[in-house]
């Protein structure tokens, strides 16, 4: 069998898993970004295809275009099928993790990779800023349920509000990385007033702003134009897609974070109309494309793993700087982060807990390699792919038992899925479940 064909075979059973896996892992302690990453081990093990094994540093752009695309595309989704309004009180937990937890966790991960893996401080800085976000790819299993269904208790709620979010503020300290680089490790006040007011304050305000009114553009031209031209009325879910690139692409015309106006974007489309049904269908359009790129992107990171030498560089110290990234550096900031809300502790650990690494963290580097020269790039591909397979196996096999636990804590506390007494329900879904649905 030639490559031609064994690639087609390969890539049809893949997207035959990608339909049938979530139902049979449904409840299993196992999720679809293990077995993509066994599959790819498997693979790549055949002998016609293990020199193909890809390895990121021989490949720059297409790691990063590849994985990119994942990231808006699971943004898209994940904006989508928020149903909680936006507002000051009612997101408090997920302002915490962006505002204290996220800095907090870059400035511990950058500490961490200086002390342990002898970095200097732009690799240092830049390990801390790939690795803090929460994957809104990987994360999907400890995200809200699809849209007008209500299923947001607190911590699937700010888990996904977060993994859209927090690659605004993670974005202009990977930028910071490459400028030190540039700079050989040092900014002038000159470089340090730029960063401030481009990288930080301009390119967050402009992306929550182009985000914002392509969003609500787009929400009135599908949901509020006359009958006969909404485009709720073609049913077709890949407008989800074109939403997607549309908000992307303008706001990194202008330079500003294209993942921040996607998120935002997607927020913006469900204010203008929050329950119609075609809401549904853009859903699952976004969900169904993140769901196939992932398990293609994962075969290949499987590929890189065990064949690709994605790890060739991993020592003592690399294995003791993973586990402290995900054992303690998370877990303890995020716990910090919510002290003193109303939230019950079983919760808060799910939430301080379940900061997966993933995709995203995979786009930071390949981002910032194609930007300025690190220190030892073989060392920090390494280091990130390492955080990122331990993340997989750790969290995949522990995100079903954990929430199936922490939804019988809910229901023996008599707390209703939004996690408030069940005697209270949440009056946006009460509002949501009284609205007759308009007719497309």
């Amino acid at each position: 069998m030639g490559l031609y064909i064994g690639v087609l075979t390969v890539l049809g059973a893949v997207i035959l898993l990608t339909a049938w896996l979530p139902m049979v892992l449904k409840e299993a302690p196992l999720s679809l970004p293990i077995i993509s990453v066994g599959l790819g081990a498997l693979v790549f093990a055949h002998p016609a295809l293990e020199p193909w094994a890809p390895y990121p540093l021989e490949y720059p752009l297409i790691t990063e275009r590849l994985s990119e695309l994942i990231v808006i595309i699971a943004l898209m989704g994940a904006g989508l099928k928020i149903d909680r309004v936006l507002g000051w009180r009612r997101w408090r937990l997920t302002w915490r993790l962006i505002g204290l937890a996220m800095p907090l966790t870059i400035l511990a991960v950058a500490g961490l990779a200086w002390w342990l893996l002898q970095l200097d401080l732009a690799a240092a800085l830049l390990l801390g800023a790939a690795l803090a976000p929460t994957d809104p790819v990987l994360a999907s299993d400890v995200q809200v349920g699809p849209p007008r269904t209500g299923e947001e208790d607190e911590a699937r709620f700010t888990l996904t509000s977060e993994a859209g979010l927090n690659d605004g503020l993670a974005f202009p300290f990977v930028n910071l990385a490459v400028a030190l680089a540039i700079g050989g490790g040092s900014l002038t006040a000159e470089g340090w007033r730029d960063w401030l007011l481009v990288e930080v304050l301009w390119e967050i305000v402009a992306g929550i702003v182009v985000g914002a009114l392509v969003g609500w553009i787009l929400g009135y031209i599908t949901f509020r134009l006359p009958n006969r031209t909404k485009l709720a009325r073609t049913g077709d879910g890949f407008v989800a897609l074109g939403a997607t690139m549309l908000a992307y692409g303008i706001t990194s015309a202008i330079h500003a974070y294209g993942f921040l106006a996607v998120f935002v974007a997607a927020l913006a489309i469900r204010a203008v109309e929050r329950n119609h049904e075609f809401h549904d269908k853009l859903h699952d359009f976004a969900e169904q494309s993140e769901r196939m790129l992932m398990m293609v992107l994962l075969v290949l990171f499987g590929g890189m793993v065990v064949h690709g030498g994605l790890l060739g560089r991993v020592d003592g110290a690399m294995i003791l700087f993973a586990l402290g990234t995900l054992f303690i550096v998370r877990p303890v900031i995020g716990m910090i982060s919510l002290a003193g809300t109303p939230t019950s502790w079983a919760e808060k650990w799910t939430i301080a807990f379940f900061g997966v690494r993933g995709l995203g963290s995979i786009y930071y580097l390949a981002y910032a390699f194609n930007q300025a020269s690190f220190q030892d790039p073989t060392r920090l591909w390494s280091a990130v792919g390492l955080v990122v397979l331990i993340s997989i196996l750790l969290h995949g096999t522990t995100v079903t038992p954990a929430m199936n636990l922490l939804d019988r804590h809910r229901k023996k506390a008599g707390m209703s899925p939004a996690g408030l007494a069940a005697a209270a329900p949440l009056p946006e879904v009460a509002r949501l479940a009284s609205v007759g649905r308009e007719e497309a």
